[in-house]
């Protein structure tokens, strides 16, 4: 008996922000990145390209944004096969607006990786704004503006919704360095400077602490 393959969309401007910043980009651009230093791994420059350094049971580690980005869809993968109970071999990925060739090839070569094949990468705002018009049925024909603000990114995209469910994209802009870890890093550079203030205690240089102050700001802004 034959397998059934099904098709399934993957969001990367929420899934996994930090990592997304850093496929197809440069080493030395990321030193203007003012959250470098909240990162909860650290960043080493490999022939002019970020990799990842990351310490597990007493060891150094060294991986690649795109190492990793092929795990999280391996993981998504089995999550979505369990889903839908069929095999998931094609998927849609949706990418903000800005994004590059560069920026995008290391989310299809992580697709690749993770045995999946990449049928369009699309810009997650008019993805989403594709899922409301398939999801609502309307009279007429509908402008709407979808803001779409993920962990790292965010992207806004003015649809237009005909009434047989298709979206037209109007417009779409956005932003790589705006997301809700810029959240989490401004309340981390307050708490740090709250602390050298009262105790004396640069909690900067000590990652454990630093990793337990960002758990706790992620915590309070969900809150």
């Amino acid at each position: 008996m034959s397998i059934q393959c099904t098709g399934i969309g993957i969001d990367f401007g929420t899934t996994y922000s930090d990592v997304l910043r850093l496929g197809g980009r440069k080493f030395e651009d990321l030193k203007s990145n003012p959250n470098i230093d909240y990162y909860p791994f650290r960043i080493e420059n490999c022939n002019g390209r970020p990799i990842i350094q990351v310490e597990y049971k007493k060891e150094t580690k060294v991986i690649t944004p795109e190492e990793i980005l092929s795990k999280i869809l391996v993981k998504m993968k089995e999550i979505a096969q369990v889903y839908i109970g069929r095999k998931v071999s094609q998927v849609v990925i949706g990418v903000l607006a800005c994004f590059n060739y560069s920026q995008r090839r290391p989310i299809s070569d992580a697709a690749v990786m993770a045995g999946l094949s990449v049928q369009r990468l699309i810009i997650g705002s008019t993805l989403a704004g594709a899922a409301f018009g398939f999801q609502n049925t309307f009279s007429k024909e509908r402008n709407v503006l979808v803001f779409y603000m993920g962990g790292g990114t965010c992207n806004v995209s003015i649809l237009t919704i005909e009434n047989n469910g298709h979206c037209k994209t109007k417009s779409t802009a956005g932003n790589t360095e705006l997301g809700g870890d810029d959240f989490d890093s401004r309340m981390i550079k307050y708490f740090i400077e709250e602390f050298q203030t009262k105790y004396n205690k640069n909690l900067s240089v000590d990652k454990c602490a630093l990793r337990r102050l960002r758990t706790a700001c992620e915590s309070t802004k969900i809150k």
